[in-house]
């Protein structure tokens, strides 16, 4: 699987955990390099456009992002 697209510009890790370089990079490998189908992030700004991502989803709120999806 290819780098996500929005890797360099992803709102979460220039904001929620901007300066944390180790837990940003393990969540990046996990969630931006390896699979990004497995990202919430990804999958709102797939399904609703990148406007409707809240700042504060993280990763791993897939749970959150399926609520979210199914409620537009």
């Amino acid at each position: 699987m290819q780098e996500c697209e929005l890797i360099e510009n992803c709102e979460f890790y220039n904001g929620q955990l901007k300066g944390n370089k180790e837990q940003i990079e393990a969540m990046k490998e996990k969630y931006c390099k390896v699979n990004n189908l497995n990202c919430a992030r990804y999958m709102i700004f797939m399904a609703l456009g990148k406007e409707k991502m809240p700042n504060e989803l993280f990763p791993h709120q897939k749970d959150r992002a399926y609520l979210l999806i199914s409620q537009e």
